[in-house]
């Protein structure tokens, strides 16, 4: 007998509750992925944008989740994640900063970064987009990712875990995603002035690379100045008694708000903040806090970007891809970021084997994302479609490359630089149930 529309309406459960049921199941993949994972040659991202592939092909769904059709939202998500991502990142590093010491962070920036823009631009050139358009798409390219690249850092504060290949990925991360936005800007102001006519250089120089950089660092100390003073220095009052770690969130939102609202660079703020609060004390048992719970949100919050970014996959976002545009994704992976790696640590003392891993994994992600949006809701661009096909193509290429080999070659790393990364995980997997056997074993 068949139902009747009324009653099969009735029958199925209100979206409200769906959202509430699958929001459930994200919370618990989120917790429970990374260490069902850690020994396989697959990263969450992988499983993240597979699933979301798999679930917007459902013909229920009825959803195209495009960044072209939803550039504000795709902008202000992406944004998010990041911000999270660098308040984490600059978190995790127990490394105080000086110019020795950072040495092979600013060779990444100083060399490996500018050389990847130029490159990349040039291909872009050749591929036939517009030169605007080209340096949109070398900028959005060039920065290592804060979000997607968790495998390839540090681990969490005061663990030890900082060799020079995962330090020095950590904070080319954390630095390069504010360094980055001057490139951006110059291809909106090339953009706006190709339609307009106006001058652009001087204003470009002074107020998108001079005013804007300045503005991000300064703020950025301040604030983390601020935060770490009120954390762990009150008198008697401290933020750290608290025991809430989401005294890291209120930092993040602080320092990027308030250095967009002088329009500094909030990107380079926030990872500038969460470096001087890491080292306001940096033997204090609440920096672990802080770094938790941010690194639980920051998944949260990036699950959700990689469903979509696998809805997006099975929605067209790759359609308006040409051969041409296959040939630059490959090159920017394989050739570009890699060559310019090696060439910023040309006389540096380093294995070649840790040299190679710094070059090789400078994995692309949501930053990229984000950069091209921001570029592509503040000028007037020709081909937006195919500047989101290329860079998630590239972005996709990243996560399957980098993701199936991060395992093997990190743990390659530990093992020749004396580490056992087996007994790690081993002690890792034996914590909760040694926690709860210490539990059981105190008097009531």
């Amino acid at each position: 007998m068949a139902l009747s529309p009324d009653l099969l309406k009735d029958l199925l459960p209100d979206p409200y509750i769906l959202v509430l049921g699958g929001a459930g199941l994200l919370i618990a993949l989120v917790a429970w992925l990374p260490l069902a994972l850690r020994r396989l040659p697959l990263s969450l991202p992988i499983v993240c944008i597979g699933l979301g592939a798999g679930f917007f092909a459902l013909p229920q769904v009825g959803l195209a989740p495009l960044p072209v059709q939803h550039p504000e939202v795709a902008e202000r998500l992406t944004e998010l994640v990041v911000i999270i991502a660098l308040m984490g990142a600059g978190l995790k590093i127990d490394r105080v900063v000086g110019w020795r010491r950072w040495g092979i962070t600013w060779r990444l920036l100083a060399v490996t970064m500018p050389l990847s823009i130029a490159a990349i631009a040039i291909l872009g050139v050749w591929a036939g987009l517009p030169l605007a358009a080209a340096i949109l798409l070398a900028a959005s390219l060039a920065p290592t990712d804060p979000v997607l690249a968790a495998d390839v850092q540090v681990g969490p504060p005061r663990e030890g875990q900082e060799d020079e290949v995962r330090f020095g990925l950590t904070s080319e991360a954390g630095l390069n995603d504010g360094l980055a936005f001057p490139f951006v800007n110059l291809g909106i102001a090339l953009s706006l002035a190709a339609a307009s006519g106006k001058p652009w250089l001087v204003d470009w120089l002074s107020y998108d690379v001079a005013w804007k950089l300045l503005a991000g660092c300064l703020a950025g100390w301040l604030i983390g100045r601020l935060f770490g003073w009120l954390t762990f220095k009150v008198p008697g009052n401290s933020l750290a008694k608290t025991g809430d770690g989401l005294i890291a969130i209120a930092c993040t939102l602080v320092a990027y708000g308030a250095t967009e609202a002088i329009h500094g660079y909030g990107f380079l703020a926030v990872f500038i903040a969460a470096l001087t609060l890491r080292h306001a004390h940096r033997r204090h048992e609440f920096q672990r806090e802080m770094h938790d719970i941010t690194e639980q949100l920051e998944r949260i919050v990036m699950m959700v970007v990689l469903l979509l970014f696998g809805g997006a996959l099975v929605s067209g976002l790759l359609a308006p891809l040409t051969w041409t545009d296959v040939a630059l994704a490959l090159a920017v992976l394989l050739l570009v970021r890699p060559l310019a790696g090696l060439a910023g640590m040309i006389g540096m003392k380093a294995s070649w084997s840790e040299r190679l891993t710094l070059a090789f994994f400078g994995i692309r992600g949501v930053g990229s994302f984000y950069y091209l949006a921001y570029g592509l809701n503040h000028a007037p661009m020709a081909g937006a479609e195919r500047l989101w096909a290329i860079v998630g193509l590239i972005v996709l290429l990243s996560v399957l490359l980098h993701g199936l080999t991060v395992t093997p070659v990190m743990r390659g790393l530990d093992r020749r630089q004396g580490r056992d990364p087996d007994a790690e995980d081993d002690e890792a997997s034996e914590e909760p149930e040694a926690d709860s056997d210490r539990a059981a074993a105190k008097p009531a």
